[in-house]
């Protein structure tokens, strides 16, 4: 079986790190890296062996598959391209800046028969991977994505560049239709939003809480899922995952602490964990996400399959996120219709917002457009 050929398109921090990877894959070449930036594109073909070039319409006939990895605002633009002249795609995320311009990558694709992926490497996170089997119709998640100002994707606000990852594993994990939105932020360093808190209803009755910030001085990429059976930690960045399972006393409601004696009262409150709601750590498998996203990508492409994240999964992460982004620029922060990316507000504010026992019947607003 030939080798396929690839190429990495965009070779900023994220491309790199893309590149070195896909010149490892045993069933792969890695043949090209594409760059306006003569330094870059030429400093990582030394690295991985590819051929450095400035266009990517110059991979026309030399790559079976491309990896995109450009600013957001440039992605409808190259991929499209690309697609109309058959190449296989992974396009990182966000797909697109807006709902519109995924809607027609999406179509483009379906029509021209051609895989397209779309890089939420969270999906691969070994951390999710261990426990996602036991994550069956939740009822409450909520996740925190803090870090620093890193000065890169600075073309999107923190919706598209951090939440959106969120956004795609609850999508993934609840698989209900949204029926509301709630949301507000605060922008600090220019005009996109800074922190974010959103609030999401789905018709399952689910509601999932998430809060991104990227001034925050701590970092964190966590998540917490409740079912009806148990309660969910995972610590994306740490790649780890726990989880907390009542026993069928607790779950049928037989458990009643009122009628315990202060004997027993004492007894549990020291082992409230290993007796009554059991915690145990998760044995996880250590890999690499963005080389399981790229496995992934040459697998659905060889199979004639489906990705594990299609392109009409990137796009209705993206008709989430643009309804997320609607409510902060309504929010009435100064007492009237809004049109700011939030306030604006000095770093030294807290770096996580309130969550949803602030929000207020009035703030819910019903989506009335679906993606697709």
């Amino acid at each position: 079986m030939s080798r396929m050929r690839l190429a990495v398109v965009g070779t900023g921090h994220l491309g790199k790190i893309h590149a070195r990877i896909a010149s490892g894959l045993e069933d792969s070449q890695l043949v090209a890296v594409v760059d306006s930036e003569s330094a870059t594109r030429e400093q990582v073909a030394a690295d991985t062996g590819a051929k450095p070039l400035a266009d990517y319409r110059d991979l026309f006939g030399v790559v079976d598959a491309a990896i995109i990895a450009t600013p957001t605002s440039s992605h409808a633009a190259i991929a499209n391209d690309l697609l109309r002249g058959g190449i296989h795609l992974l396009v990182e995320k966000p797909i697109t800046p807006t709902l519109q311009e995924a809607n027609e990558m999406v179509e483009l694709a379906d029509r021209q028969q051609i895989v397209l992926q779309v890089g939420h490497v969270e999906r691969f996170n070994p951390a999710l991977v261990s426990v996602h089997s036991k994550l069956d119709e939740p009822k409450y998640i909520e996740a925190r994505r803090l870090s620093s100002y890193t000065f890169r994707s600075t073309d999107v606000g923190v919706v598209m560049d951090l939440m959106i990852h969120d956004i795609d594993v609850v999508l993934s994990l609840v698989r209900s239709e949204i029926v509301a939105v709630d949301a507000f932020g605060i922008s600090v360093l220019g005009d996109q939003e800074d922190m974010v808190n959103a609030r999401l209803h789905f018709a399952s009755g689910c509601v999932a809480n998430l809060t991104a910030s990227r001034v925050s001085y701590t970092a964190e990429r966590s998540m917490q899922v409740f079912t009806s059976e148990c309660c969910a930690n995972i610590d994306f960045a740490a790649r780890r995952s726990s989880i907390v399972e009542p026993t069928a006393e607790v779950l049928h409601r037989e458990f009643d602490a009122n009628t315990l004696t202060a004997d027993q009262k004492s007894h549990l409150s020291e082992r409230i964990f290993s007796e009554l709601l059991v915690k145990r750590d998760l044995p996880v498998v250590e890999t690499n996400a963005i080389e399981q996203e790229q496995l992934d990508f040459c697998a659905a492409i060889r199979t004639s399959s489906s990705p594990l994240v299609t392109g009409a999964h990137g796009r209705d992460a993206v008709a989430i996120a643009e309804q997320v982004l609607e409510q902060v620029a309504s929010h009435q922060w100064d007492g009237k219709q809004g049109t700011r990316q939030g306030a604006f507000a000095m770093p030294q504010l807290p770096t996580v917002l309130s969550g949803p026992d602030h929000w207020s019947e009035d703030d819910t607003v019903v989506i009335k457009r679906k993606a697709g």
